[in-house]
């Protein structure tokens, strides 16, 4: 028996089938590498060279711009902070609710309800904004605005009364 090559073990008898391409069509764009890498193997011969040009060349140049997906740790990482927050606003609920009482007397009613709901709604804006102005940036950007929110925004109505309080 023969030895094959080295690449015996990655391919399966088959693997040759023009019909098997799924996704690909005979019209698609060449695949395109950077600049200093050099393609291998069949189809080499098709691979073009990436053009130097920003994101905003590109989209006046009527080319699609593609922006990478968001990684799992990434998106793990916003769902934790967005709980965070959540559970923030539900604090500053049964906080100021704590509080009511006592602050009937420094403040009016209409007063203390519109302070009341600006409260409980800061966190949800804060990560709502955060999420929406930082979406073109850099992860690093956001998730220190991110974490700032949450030393800012910490509910401590409920952290010093409590839900049952004292």
């Amino acid at each position: 028996m023969a030895r094959g090559t080295d690449d015996d073990a990655l391919s399966w008898d088959g693997d040759d089938d023009p019909t098997l391409a799924v996704g690909q069509t005979q019209d698609a764009a060449p695949a395109t590498l950077p600049e200093g890498f050099t393609p291998v193997g069949r189809g080499s011969e098709n691979v073009g060279a990436v053009s130097t040009g920003s994101a905003a060349d590109a989209a006046a140049a009527g080319e699609p711009v593609v922006k990478a997906p968001m990684g799992n740790v990434t998106l793990v990482s916003l769902g934790i902070l967005g709980g965070v927050y959540l559970l923030y606003a539900l604090g500053w609920a049964i906080g100021g609710l704590r509080l009511q009482g006592r602050a009937a007397y420094l403040v009016t009613d209409v007063m203390f309800q519109g302070s009341f709901w600006l409260a409980v709604l800061a966190a949800p804006l804060w990560f709502a904004t955060v999420y929406l102005l930082t979406a073109g940036g850099k992860a690093w950007v956001r998730f220190a605005w991110l974490i700032g929110g949450v030393a800012l925004l910490l509910p401590w109505p409920f952290v010093m009364i409590g839900a049952v309080g004292s």
